[in-house]
């Protein structure tokens, strides 16, 4: 936001600036006056804007002819249209300069439209049954708690409205939308749609991602204009979009920069989301895979020797008893204990062997139900 310059909002002119006057003077006739004088201009500004535009559109209008000629000429070899084509291709040259000419007076007209100072006149327009302008917001300190609250209770209450803002592309729609609902220009329907998009790159849905993302970049930037001009959103979003609409280019890439910026970090908390999210389904599944003992059979499965990890894979109890007999029988019965705390083996203890420890009750029942096997 701070590579925006909106240091054009720094110069407004308005009624308090006027309050010197001389004692001999009609202050109230001089304001007339003053503000007379002003609409005056104002409406001879606007009317060269309309002879510049109206004279750059008939112009086009006339090279889209001319090009139009040309090319149809063009199709013709007869030595008639090539006099013709040739004075066309004259014509058109005329014409693309006088184009120029037009854009570069409009460019210079509306450079100077920049620079001229907001009024009484251009901060606010008659025309809407609500509007809320110029109200200083109260500055009241909140805990967190409070603000978790405020936003909870927000969104129960416009979820709906919020999420049909989110949707809409246009910026007429927008501005009627926010219009008909100044409530919802603030920092928590900011905060939800930034919420939404977040949820937007998890799902994978990107095409809603960049509609959603659109409208957060415009109520940040409405929340920044009035932090700006220090007055309350809902009193200057129309502000905004007569600026967006008749923006030069430049501001225009500004907006597209942060909204492209803005969804690069949106991807980012997606991706850490994801991991996390990744993290806690892989701890549930270990909780569910613990053996009796605590121990989960992936990890010890892991930690044991090769041998022992084959006769696992192939459920060989013969195999297991051979590679068994020929290890130390201490490290036996500690790999035959971690084994049964994990659930990898199933003692089939007897009621009589309950006075043997563990590590002797697992390891001779990996013996004995192994020669049972071999009787069979």
């Amino acid at each position: 936001m701070s590579r925006i310059d909106y240091s054009v909002w720094n110069h407004i002119e308005v009624s308090d600036d006027e309050d010197d006057t001389h004692p001999n003077i009609d202050t109230p006739s001089l304001f007339r006056w003053r503000h007379q004088a002003r609409v005056e201009r104002m409406e001879e500004f606007q009317q060269k804007t309309k002879d510049l535009s109206k004279g750059l559109t008939e112009c086009r209008r006339k090279v889209s002819e001319v090009q139009k000629k040309i090319q149809e000429l063009s199709l013709s070899v007869t030595d008639e249209s090539k006099a013709d084509l040739s004075k066309a291709q004259t014509e058109e040259k005329k014409l693309m300069k006088e184009q120029r000419d037009w854009e570069r007076k409009l460019e210079d007209h509306s450079r100077e439209e920049k620079k001229m100072p907001w009024n009484v006149d251009t901060l606010s327009k008659e025309g809407f049954s609500k509007s809320v302008v110029n109200i200083k917001p109260e500055v009241l300190e909140e805990s967190e708690e409070d603000k978790e609250k405020k936003h909870k209770t927000f969104v129960e209450k416009y979820e709906k409205q919020i999420k049909h803002f989110g949707m809409l592309r246009r910026w007429d729609d927008s501005q009627k939308y926010l219009s008909d609902n100044p409530h919802l220009v603030c920092e928590e329907t900011a905060n939800y749609l930034v919420i939404m998009c977040i949820d937007l790159e998890v799902e994978e849905k990107h095409a809603l991602l960049d509609q959603v993302a659109h409208q957060t970049i415009v109520m940040q930037f409405i929340l920044e204009l009035a932090k700006t001009l220090k007055v309350d959103p809902r009193g200057c979003y129309r502000q905004f979009f007569a600026k967006i609409k008749t923006s030069d280019q430049q501001y225009r890439d500004a907006f597209n920069d942060e909204m492209e910026s803005f969804k690069e970090r949106v991807r980012g908390r997606a991706k850490i989301r994801i991991e996390k999210a990744m993290k806690e389904y892989e701890e549930e599944e270990r909780q569910k895979r613990l053996g009796p003992g605590g121990l989960d059979p992936v990890d010890v499965y892991e930690t044991l020797p090769e041998e022992m990890q084959k006769c696992f894979d192939d459920k060989n109890i013969q195999m297991l008893q051979d590679v068994i007999s020929k290890m130390d029988p201490t490290e036996a019965k500690l790999h035959m204990k971690r084994c049964i705390d994990s659930g990898l083996w199933v003692p089939n203890s007897k009621p009589d062997e309950g006075d043997k420890n563990d590590e002797d009750a697992t390891y001779e029942d990996a013996k004995e139900e192994t020669e049972e096997a071999k009787k069979d």
